[in-house]
Order: structure tokens, then sequence, then C-alpha cells
């Protein structure tokens, strides 16, 4: 009778869909030449091979061996699979160390035979932080490998992901590239470590203020702010012909947005923002693109512009509907301010249908939704996230649904119970 030992197979690495085919095909063609070696009746060799005997009843022959063990069988399969030519990287530091494992346990074993005690090893350390194999040179030798690269596997073994792991044995990707990733990211952590230690925290009574923003952001302590995410005055006087109706919101219009005066406010802001947000903070500046050069040459005084956003709102606009093309996107200035990370790396185009007229609070009212996937990249758990332009108040509500503190300034009275309302509706 054969049977399946479920822990033997775990240890044979699975053939890739063309190996098996490959060999169902040979089986079919030549029949199951190779004997299926057993112990006790479970197979060590031959699972793919009986596998394809049962699936197209296919005679073949056994074999039995002799082991004195389970970990005798082990090891002679762990030897066994070393003759594979396919066997990646991965799996041959996986399957020494099973090895060394078995060998360590038997060795143990025979000292307290031996002596009468358990075996008091000592282990040295690697990489700072990692116990050091005292069998690493041997498993170098044995794969001919530097004893650097048994080193970094041992990270990569330790550290990793399942899912990371897993690549790793199907040779998706290097043993060096998976140890530099779990590096990289050990990287991130002590950084956001760092953040945390240098933060300065700013008390703050209601996250929403009516008044003056260059007044309300000069209360603030030096160096609170992580986030910037605002829409401010363009300088367009805005005023949307689109509607059809009288009492559309898009027909409001926004205070400080004549050209020069909102220019010079957006410039004031940053002057001020550049003393308040952290060391290592991310700004966001929505803009249009006839304004783009204006408002980049500004906030370029105070800030480093990284890659600018386009949002795509999926519909285009009105405007010369004859001549020209119908623009249905709008830019977000991206900035920086020392080396915040980013949690996630996206591409910058962002596609959220833009608010219909009838859901929207404010004439340039932008979706909670695409606010949130802009936070989602740059915020993390206990920054302070400002937004001084707060019209509708979106960026307080996606602030406030993702469990971020926040503060946003609006200077229009009856706009900021507008917003209040939006925001605690």
């Amino acid at each position: 009778m054969i049977k399946i030992n479920e822990d033997f197979k775990k240890l044979i690495p699975a053939l890739t869909q063309e190996e098996y085919k490959q060999l169902e095909d040979n089986c079919m063609a030549e029949g199951i030449r190779e004997k299926i070696l057993t112990w006790n009746g479970f197979i060590i060799d031959g699972h793919n091979r009986y596998e394809i005997s049962q699936k197209w009843d296919l005679d073949f022959e056994t074999e039995n061996k002799h082991f004195d063990s389970e970990d005798d069988v082990y090891l002679w399969m762990i030897d066994n699979q070393n003759g594979r030519r396919n066997l990646t990287d991965g799996w041959k530091y996986k399957l020494q160390q099973r090895k060394k494992e078995i060998l360590g346990k038997k060795g143990a074993e025979k000292y307290k035979e031996t002596v009468g005690r358990p075996s008091k090893e000592s282990l040295s350390t690697i990489d700072n932080d990692l116990p050091k194999h005292n069998t690493r040179e041997e498993i170098a030798k044995t794969l001919n490998w530097s004893t650097g690269k048994v080193a970094m596997a041992d990270i990569v073994f330790k550290k990793a992901s399942p899912e990371v792991e897993e690549k790793v044995l199907n040779n998706e990707i290097t043993i060096n590239q998976a140890y530099q990733e779990i590096k990289k990211e050990e990287k991130k952590a002590e950084y956001k470590e760092k953040v945390l230690e240098t933060r300065v925290e700013t008390k703050v009574s209601d996250n929403i203020k009516n008044g003056d923003s260059l007044e309300i952001l000069e209360s603030l302590e030096n160096g609170c702010i992580d986030v910037v995410l605002t829409d401010p005055p363009y300088g367009i006087s805005y005023k949307s012909n689109r509607s059809m109706f009288d009492e559309a919101i898009t027909k409001r219009g926004l205070l400080n947005d004549g050209k020069d005066e909102a220019f010079e406010l957006l410039d004031k802001t940053c002057e001020i923002l550049q003393r308040k947000t952290a060391d290592n903070a991310h700004l966001y500046f929505f803009c249009s693109w006839n304004v783009f050069s204006y408002f980049e040459s500004i906030i370029s005084k105070y800030f480093t512009i990284k890659t600018p956003i386009v949002w795509d709102k999926g519909n285009k606009g009105s405007g010369d509907l004859e001549n020209d093309w119908g623009n249905q996107t709008e830019l977000i200035i991206y900035c920086v301010k020392g080396k915040k990370l980013v949690n996630t790396r996206r591409g910058n185009i962002i596609n959220v249908s833009r608010l219909h007229t009838s859901k929207m609070v404010h004439p340039t009212q932008k979706p909670t939704e695409l606010l949130k996937q802009i936070l989602e990249v740059s915020a993390v758990n206990g920054d302070f996230i400002v937004d001084p332009f707060m019209g509708s108040g979106s960026t307080i509500k996606a602030s406030n649904e993702l469990g971020f503190k926040s503060l946003g300034i609006e200077l229009d009275k009856e706009m900021f119970k507008i917003a209040n309302n939006f925001i605690n509706g």
C-alpha cells in the first residue's frame, strides 16, 4: 500500500507547470521507467510519477529503502534533492538549513548520551542583530556560495514575509533582492521611529477654525505640521457658468480669488508653512494648468517641488467647445521639506470622478476619496494634517475618516458653517 506523508512531500520543491507537463508526456509515451522509492510504505522519491500513474492508470515499480528514523529519511531526501539541476537558491538554502537542524539535533542527542548533560554550545552574532549559525561555513562550502550570501539568506528566511519567502523559493526574486528589500524596510522603520521621537506636538481645541489662515497658522508651534493638503485660491476669479441653474453652488464666488491677492496670499502662506512644517513634511497644493507656472515659482522658494500629480476627473469641463480639447484634469503640486518617506510609491495620475454639482457644497470641492488616496501615500499614525484653505472641509472629513489629527481654516463665515455641517453630517 503506497502512502503519502505530507511532511515528506513538502520537502520536495514543486515542479513548474512546464516541468510537470514534460514529465507527464514522457510517462505517457515511455511508461514510468524509474522506480518509486518508499520507506515503510511512504513515498520518499517519486511523488509526481505516482500522481501521474494514478491519473492515467500507468504501471510502476517500487523499491523500499531502509532507514532507522524519519530524520534519516529527511537527510537522504535532502541529499537526493541537491542533485536536481533546477533547484533554486532558495530551496538549496532551505534544504541545507533543514539538514543542519537534523544533524544538530542528532549531535545534541549523541552529546547527551556520551557526556550525560545537554550541550551548551554558544552562538556568536551576525549583522549586529541576528544569531550566527555555527554551520555557515559548512553551508557555504556545500552550496559553493560565499559566506556573505549565506548570511543574507539567514536574514531573508528569518525576517521575510511568507509572500517574499515564496518568491525566493520560486526564483521570482533573488536572495540578494529580498535581503535588500528587508534592509530598505528596516531603514524606513528606523526613520519613522526617529520622526516620532522628534515630533512637535501642538494643541488644537477645534479641528476647524473660522478666520484668517495667516494668523491662525502663526499661532501654531513651529515644526508641528506633517502634511499640508490644500486647495488655495487660483487667482482666476473663479465662477462657473456651466450650470443652467442660477442657484448652483458652482456660481458662488470665492474670497481672495483675484489674481494679485491670490498669489500674494499663497506666498505669505508658504513663508509661514516653511516654519510651521516639520523637518520632514509633505505638501500638496491644488492648482489649474493656467496658473501652474505662478504657483511653481512661489512654492519653490520655500519647498522642493517633486512630481506634479494629475487628477483625472473623468469628464471634460466646459470652455471652447469648437476649437479646443476638453480639459478633464487638474494639477496638484506635490512638494517636500526634508525627506519624509511615502508609505507606498504609486503613479502620479489619480482617477477619481469629479463630484456632481448636486452633491457639492463648495464651488471647487474635491472628492473625499481623492484626498484619502493622497493621505494614504503621505500620512502616518500621529501625523498632523493642515488645510489653510478649507473650503468645503473635504480634507478634514477625509482626515477624520482615516483617523488623523487635522486642522482646517476657512475665512468665509458662511462657507465655514456649511463646511462644519458637511464634515459632521
